[in-house]
């Protein structure tokens, strides 16, 4: 009997190591891809950035050669954000690009021209949309906000005042020198 639980636990030993040795041998993994303008051109010099999926780290930042191609190898097998950066702006994001080891990850960016409605639709009024992030110290994440051709947002967009405590409890004092909630509503000050 004893015999045998040691043959048992040998013969586990081994497969164990020869998985453990399997999963060490597994070779990094690659993305990879070519970089496309609207009129189907290679764009070369964009930075494609290989983050992690919630955007906190980066891992690697390569240029895309004159050919638009781009590689960025020695990856981890995982999931990732791609992000493609031409001329300094955010172009595209893809969010889950999962990779195997010993395998290259195929991910093409092809620009595509708006259609031509929103196309003369942004054209008549200049407008579009920026991320602002989230506060230092703040719960509350980032937000679009709609800007103008001169990156101005419209008036009560970001409309944010700051301010401590002991601000806050004194406009409430100057709005309702009394202290006492409203009878009317049960809020404090005149109206709600």
């Amino acid at each position: 009997m004893g015999v045998i639980m040691i043959t048992k636990s040998l013969q586990m030993g081994f497969i164990g190591l020869v998985l453990s040795t399997a999963t060490v041998l597994a070779g990094p993994s690659a993305i990879q891809g070519v970089v496309k303008d609207a009129t189907g051109q290679a764009i070369k010099g964009a930075d494609v950035r290989i983050e992690s999926r919630d955007g906190k780290k980066l891992f690697n930042t390569v240029k895309t050669d004159g050919s638009g191609r781009y590689v960025s190898d020695g990856l981890s097998a995982g999931v990732y954000r791609v992000t493609l950066v031409v001329n300094g702006a955010v172009k595209a994001s893809i969010m889950n690009t999962q990779t195997h080891a010993d395998q290259r990850t195929h991910l093409n960016f092809d620009l595509k021209p708006a259609s031509a409605s929103k196309a003369s639709a942004s054209g008549k009024n200049g407008k579009h949309v920026v991320w602002v992030p989230s506060s230092t110290g703040s719960h509350i994440g980032g937000r679009w906000v709609e800007v103008d051709a001169n990156d101005s947002a419209e008036t009560g967009a970001l409309n944010v005042k700051r301010g401590s405590a002991e601000a806050v409890r004194q406009e409430q004092q100057r709005s309702n020198p009394s202290g006492l909630p409203n009878s009317a509503t049960g809020m404090m000050g005149g109206s709600p």
